[in-house]
Order: C-alpha cells, then structure tokens, then sequence
C-alpha cells in the first residue's frame, strides 16, 4: 500500500489528478515532472497533500499518465496522435511513447508504418535518418526535414545552392549540408537547424591563413565532434579531406587525398578511431582507404585498378573486421578490413532487371546502397531491401512495396528504416512492430 507521502494530487486544466511519486518517477528525472520531487522522488512542498496546477489539456494527459502507470498506451478515438504526441514532448517522456509505439529495431520483422507523398518538386537525391527518428529528404536544392511524428519542420533551402551534393546529421539538433556550386571559401557547407531550418555559420577551408577554392562533397562526423567533407579544387585538379569541429566550426585539419576522383562516403569506426574513405565512381576506379587519426597515417589502402566491375557503395562492418563492397547488380563482395588482399563475391539478386522495369512507368535508374545496424546488413536494388545475417551473409528477408518503384536511397536511424523512391515524390516508413 502507498504511503501518504507518496500520493500526489494534480490539478490539469481544471481537472483534479490523484497519482503517486512512484508513478511519476517512471517519467525520469529529466521529465517535467522530474523537478517536482527532490532527489529521493520525495514532492517538493512542506505539506503531503499540495495541489500542483499544470496548464494542459486534461483529457491528453489522462493517456499519457495511464502510460506511465501501465507501460501501455491506449489511445482513444477522440484523442489525435500527432497532438498527443505532442503533449508528450511538453511532459518529457516522448521516449515512453515511441518505446510502445514501436519494438527494437529488427530487419526481419519491419513492417511498413506509413508512406510520405507530395515531399516537394525535384530531382530525388537523398534521405538520412537520425538517432531520434527524425529525416530530412533532399530533391534539388531543397531539404525537408521530419520528426519523428513525420511532421514537416521549415524547409532548409539555400538559394545559392542549385543542387545539394551531400547532407549529414551532425547531432539530433543540426544537419551539415554541402553543394559542389559554392566554394568553400563562401559557404559550400553550411550548418543548419534541423527544427527551424535556420543557417548556424558555414564550414571554410584554410591553407595557412588563406582562403582556398575548393567544392564540397561528401560529408561524414566521428564520436569526437568532427566533421569531414571532400574537397575538390578544380584548378589544380586537387583532391583532399577537410576536418572541422563540430562545435566551432573552426578547421582543425587538411588531408591530401590521392584518387583521381573525390571521395564519395565517409565512416567513422568507433572501436579503432579510424575514418574509412570510399570512392566509388560509375566513370573511374575504385578505392578505400583507412585514416588513423591517432598516428595522422594511412594505414590501408585497396584500388580495384585490375577489375571491370562497377563499384556502387561500401560500408565497413567492425564486428567481423571485413569490409563489404556492391556492385551495379547488387554483387555483395567481401574483404577483411586488416588487409584487403582479396575480395569474395557472392551473388545475392534472384530477378533480372529487364522482370522489374516491365512493369514501371516513369522509370529512373537507381544504384544499389548499403547499410549496416545492430549487426544486419542491408542493401537496395531498384526497388528491393535485401536483409542479409549471420557470419556467412545469408539473406534472410526483403522489404518491398508495390507503389515508388524504384528505390533511390535509404537510411537507418532511430530504429526505423527510411526508404526514398526516385520515380515518384514518396518515401517510406518501416518500423519494427511490438513483439
């Protein structure tokens, strides 16, 4: 039985609450409800039975305080979800809620939660996820930004942008968004807020105390609050790998980067502290290469000077030290990350693609992606999610969709997957159901 002192009386918008501290404390200390109470949840008031007023509307607060109580969450038909979630967001406790509205992140048993449409005109370029669930969508010159109700914030749009080449979520506040129209000595990237859509200040590249004229490429941060881009400086034909902080702004490093062609993704490896540089071009070779910040070296370096294929994407998986490549028809190939010497490929497709382009119209070609989280890899062909687990890779599901046709791009984050269709202004939500 609770004692007297742990009950507590509410009093939201005009309607009386009785509640226990315990019942509260499941909200956490960082809720609203976190600075009622002092650090023993004991109600911070000399009497046992003080009314505290919240200004909310009572009926929102009914279901969330039953969440609490419960764990569960029951949402009735006169409640809408998207202000209740927002009520969550004022409480504190939106982290409850997306724990019940859906389960851990799981490429086997995703299922589609919803379909965007009507994003904005353009070409499709691009989707990224955040750790929170947020996604922010590129088409031309444009980033939509979503949060994790898939509800529109202000446009991220730079007019003197024509089209954006990369962007990247630096935390779960800002996005980097870089463009190979604008030097970098006048703002090529640019930090952004991903809730306004506001321009924080732009990322500039220095040699000495000089400005140079180099474009943006890809972008890529670490655990350490750096950010990466390649860079490209047309009349020297140089490329190079420009490092900032994150906080600042303020470049911390140049790196000279051999291939002919700039870099095109970034991975930053927690467990050694390493940056992965991949170049994958449809009109020039292969390469990666492995920065070690720590000793300021490269300490692996592959090409595929001596093959015919056409690389698309590579991603490096930490947990079984290998580094795993795709190529135009979605050939998956292996290599071990400490030394590169071989690749082994593995056929992983099962229908042509003159079987799916019959049956599209509008159609616009799309190169396979790569992904890897929680110890699945993923990777997209046309219009196709391909989940591969285990130590040998062995596809175990596939996530398509008959409307979008093919698939542009996807990205994984807060336990969801992301995928964008290049054929019409749409993108996909899957999310892993409760078990």
């Amino acid at each position: 039985m609770k004692s007297q002192k742990d009950r507590v009386k509410l009093n939201v918008g005009g309607k009386k609450f009785e509640t226990t501290a315990t019942t509260l404390a499941c909200a956490g200390r960082n809720s609203f409800f976190g600075s009622m109470f002092d650090e023993d949840w004991n109600p911070r008031s000399d009497g046992e039975f003080t009314e505290r007023f919240i200004d909310r509307d009572p009926d929102y607060f009914t279901v969330l305080l039953n969440l609490l109580r419960t764990g569960e969450l029951y949402i009735p038909s006169t409640i809408d979800k998207k202000l209740l979630y927002k009520e969550a967001l004022y409480y504190g406790i939106q982290d409850h809620v997306r724990s019940v509205k859906w389960g851990p992140f799981d490429g086997n048993r995703l299922r589609l939660a919803e379909s965007l449409t009507g994003i904005t005109s353009g070409e499709a370029a691009m989707i990224r996820a955040s750790q929170n669930s947020w996604c922010c969508v590129v088409r031309g010159n444009m980033v939509k930004t979503y949060d994790w109700m898939l509800e529109e914030q202000p446009t991220i749009t730079n007019c003197d942008y024509r089209r954006v080449n990369d962007v990247c979520w630096v935390n779960s506040d800002n996005i980097a968004v870089s463009s190979p129209d604008k030097y970098l000595a006048s703002g090529g990237i640019g930090l952004f807020s991903a809730s306004t859509g506001e321009l924080k200040y732009n990322f500039q590249v220095k040699d000495g105390d000089q400005l140079k004229d180099y474009t943006a490429g890809a972008l890529g941060v670490s655990s350490d609050y750096k950010l990466f881009s390649s860079c490209s400086e047309s009349t020297n034909k140089r490329n190079g790998i420009s490092v900032w902080d994150q906080v600042t702004g303020k470049q911390t490093d140049f790196l000279p980067y051999w291939p002919d062609s700039k870099a095109t993704k970034f991975q930053w490896l927690h467990g050694t502290n390493c940056l992965m540089v991949a170049t994958c071009h449809s009109m020039s070779k292969c390469s990666i290469n492995l920065f070690d910040f720590r000793e300021n070296r490269v300490f692996l370096s592959w090409s595929d000077a001596m093959d015919e294929r056409v690389y698309r994407d590579a991603i490096a998986i930490e947990e079984s030290n290998s580094i795993c490549v795709v190529d135009s028809n979605e050939t998956l190939g292996f290599m071990d990350l400490r030394s590169t010497n071989s690749i082994e490929w593995r056929s992983t497709h099962t229908r042509g693609f003159t079987e799916k382009l019959s049956g599209w119209t509008g159609y616009k070609f799309s190169y396979p992606k790569l992904a890897f989280h929680k110890g699945q890899l993923f990777s997209s062909f046309d219009d196709t999610i391909s989940v591969y687990c285990g130590s040998d890779w062995v596809r175990t599901s596939q996530l398509q969709q008959s409307h979008g046709g093919p698939i542009w791009d996807f990205s994984i984050g807060g336990d969801r997957l992301f995928a964008l269709h290049g054929s019409e202004d749409i993108f996909d939500v899957w999310e892993t159901p409760r078990p």
